[in-house]
Parts: structure tokens; sequence; C-alpha cells
């Protein structure tokens, strides 16, 4: 399929996959709705904390790259699992521009770190940051009580609605620690009772730029 790096509403830009029309952010701003839906709603709850994060859809190291700095602000020890089964390929990853629009030059190094260091390895990006990027698809994931926060970033339902069913949340479910959170962009009915079904207690936060509501869900 057709990849081309687009340029979103805040100015950052990401990945279009032309025959989708799907976006790997939110065309109304990818860097924005970041931080709306993951830090602001999710990594916050566990400032100045230890975390175990796990990432449904590494893609762009985005959201790593934000919760690095935010953990360092707030004294919040990471400890991130990348899950992706579809790598992005280096020279997409040279013509975005996270760095810049971030104003973060402070952490061009670690950022190349995340994308060059090897799969399957825990890397050490920083003192309070550690990196675990795994190849594989989202069915796979068999981990049980390990994370605090869940990121689910997968391609939308419209385009991959295998990747929102009860199945794939029970896995989640399982993989989570009591209390844990998982917090996602999504909002539709079918996603919020996929989650009810399999025990998380589910709420509707107020959306990123261009969309209404959000979901963040609760073991």
């Amino acid at each position: 399929m057709e990849r081309k790096i687009i340029t979103t509403g805040d100015g950052s830009k990401t990945i279009q996959i032309s025959e989708w029309d799907e976006q790997y952010h939110s065309k109304h701003g990818a860097v924005q709705e970041a931080y709306h839906v993951f830090i602001k709603h999710g990594l916050s709850l566990f400032f100045g904390k230890k975390v175990d994060i796990l990432e449904i859809g590494f893609g762009t190291g985005l959201n790593a790259l934000i919760t690095h700095i935010e953990s360092k602000k707030s004294n919040t020890e990471v400890s991130y699992r990348g899950v992706e089964a579809y790598p992005v390929s280096p020279e997409e990853l040279e013509q975005l521009n996270y760095i810049s629009e971030l104003k973060a030059e402070e952490f061009q190094k670690d950022f190349k770190k995340m994308h060059q260091s090897p799969w399957e390895s825990d890397i050490l990006i920083s003192e309070n940051f550690i990196l675990k990027k795994e190849q594989k698809l989202f069915a796979d994931i068999a981990d049980e009580n390990v994370f605090d926060l869940v990121y689910f970033d997968a391609f939308g339902a419209r385009v991959q609605p295998e990747l929102w069913t009860e199945a794939i949340f029970l896995k989640m479910y399982r993989a989570m620690k009591i209390g844990g959170v998982l917090v996602t962009y999504a909002a539709k009915g079918s996603v919020r009772r996929a989650m009810l079904a399999v025990g998380f207690e589910v709420e509707r936060l107020p959306g990123p730029p261009g969309k209404r509501e959000m979901l963040r869900a609760r073991k």
C-alpha cells in the first residue's frame, strides 16, 4: 500500500496510507492528539511513580518520544514496551519533524536511539526510560499482570475492525495490573461495548482537536 508523509493541522507530520485514507495520527494535529490522549489522560496519572507502559502500535515513535520527554520533566521512571508488526522505514523517519515541532533538540539522540536500537531487547534510552520494541501482531501478545498503562493506538476500526474486538481487549485486560489504565483516541460504541464485555470500567472523555470524545478504561 502506498504510504506518504503529510503535514497535520498543528504543523507536525505523520504517515498516511492512501488506499485506506487512514493516518498514523490525527490529521487535525499529530502532536496535539498524542499529548491529549496519552499524556493528559494517561501518563499524568502516574507522574512521579514507576510505570510499565504497553503501546499498541509503536509506529513513528511519537508517543514514546513525548512519554520520554514528560517522564523526565515529572521524575517518572518508565519501562516502555512498543509492539509493532510493520516498522516504519528509516526513509520515512527522516521526513518526520517531531523534534523541531516539540523544540526538543536535547532528545534528538534519544529519539534516534529508539528507532535504531535492536528489536526484542531492553534498551536503556536514559536513566529513567527503558524501551523494548517487539515486532509481532497484537493478537500474539500474551503477557499477564504486567502493565500499569496501555496506549491503544492501533489503526481505526473503520479499516482494521479486527484490532478492536473483545478478543483483543481481553488480551489487554489480562496484560494489565489491577488498577491499570488503557487510553485510546477511539470513541465508537462498539469499541466501548467490547471493553465493557471483557471486564473494564469505561469512561468517555473529551476528545483531542477534531474529535468529540475518547475512551479511558480501567481494570
